[in-house]
């Protein structure tokens, strides 16, 4: 409970909305790309900032994905989306050869030495020049990315040990598609290291995902078809990946039961929905705002699940099956017990209080990949 804390509480505090962590594929890079896409849906973002937005993350996506293959190290990529008053900002963070980095460093700072007026002409020469190789077109697309928004990229190299550095790109675009350089305090320029010290906390704690805004039906389906891929990737057993995915499904749809709204959420807390993949285990974790009049009914349900078997689950979810009609309006504590069942562990549960009408809810489910129903 209190890691879902200092994770919902880190995000907020740095307007993120997602994290990933782990390799980028071109078969993932689709639903990374579709979830921003489906999470912009509700902003004022016109057609040509989010066309600007989306091609400098999928030259990145790209990017990241051809170097997966032959990069041991490609399991500690993240890429990050940031919402703020800026606008949108996507970050990604790779680990890369140290060898690599010189070249690297002085085709990015020639890129962000350009004037907006030489930039398309650079780009023409690297054209016909046919700068391309398997691994992309060294840095073609990130021109183009400059030469679109008429602003310079943010990035940086931290280093990790003598063979290798992690690599952090940085784009943030407004809602009129204008690219908007790193601000810092007192003029400093980007610095990387949050972004890779938020990759060692998935990394300690086998996060794979985490979100933290407000989740719309589209949202929650593109959650689940990521998910959906990630464990395809990972070659989870069918029957572990058809419990975890219904599962997910369950906890989404709870979350929107007892969502407190927009507004409240923006002024005491977001929802979190946060997956760890440990060795034998896949954990789910939310957490979302709840008025108080609905804790009493909803810790007695728990605590009431929490008291069967496994058999006496399965028991129980058909005697509540049997009970349903096509005029009910609700399905009682069924999703819970659907969810312990699936499960196969006690939900664990807590709610912090924020204040006389509103508490924040957190659920975590434990999913055993050895298990067979």
């Amino acid at each position: 409970m209190d890691l879902t804390r200092k994770i919902r509480d880190r995000m907020t505090k740095r307007d993120l909305v997602f994290l990933y962590r782990g390799a980028v594929t071109t078969v993932n890079s689709i639903s990374l790309l579709t979830l921003l896409e489906r999470e912009m849906e509700g902003s004022d973002f016109g057609f040509v900032g989010r066309k600007r937005l989306f091609m400098f993350v999928l030259e990145s996506l790209q990017n990241m994905s051809r170097h997966a293959g032959d990069n041991i190290y490609a399991a500690m990529s993240i890429v990050a989306y940031t919402k703020s008053d800026d606008g949108y900002t996507v970050t990604t963070g790779n680990a890369m050869d140290s060898s690599e980095v010189p070249e690297l460093r002085r085709k990015l700072r020639r890129i962000n030495a350009l004037k907006p007026e030489e930039i398309k002409k650079v780009y023409r020469e690297m054209l016909d020049a046919s700068e391309i190789s398997s691994k992309g077109g060294a840095g073609l697309g990130l021109i183009e990315m400059a030469k679109k928004t008429g602003n310079r990229i943010d990035y940086d190299f931290i280093k990790i040990n003598e063979r290798l550095h992690y690599y952090i790109l940085s784009k943030t675009v407004d809602s009129s598609g204008k690219g908007k350089q790193y601000q810092g305090e007192r003029g400093g320029k980007f610095n990387g290291r949050p972004v890779m010290t938020l990759e060692r906390l998935m990394a300690r704690n086998n996060i794979y995902m985490a979100w933290s805004n407000h989740i719309t039906p589209d949202v929650g389906k593109e959650m689940l078809s990521f998910t959906e891929t990630k464990l395809r990737e990972e070659e989870v057993n069918a029957g572990t990946q058809r419990r975890v995915f219904s599962i997910l499904v369950e906890v989404l749809e709870n979350i929107a039961k007892y969502s407190a709204g927009k507004s409240a959420e923006q002024k005491y807390g977001m929802p979190v929905a946060i997956i760890k993949m440990e060795k034998g285990q896949f954990v789910i974790t939310t957490g979302n705002l709840i008025e108080n009049g609905n804790i009493a009914p909803l810790e007695k349900n728990i605590k009431l699940v929490n008291s069967y078997d496994r058999k006496g689950l399965k028991d129980l979810y058909r005697k509540r099956l049997s009970q349903q009609d096509d005029y009910s309006e609700s399905t009682g504590n069924m999703g819970l017990i659907d969810i312990a069942r699936k499960s196969g562990n006690e939900l664990i549960y807590s709610f912090d209080r924020v204040n006389d009408h509103y508490s924040y809810y957190i659920l975590e489910i434990k999913v055993d990949d050895n298990q067979t129903h």
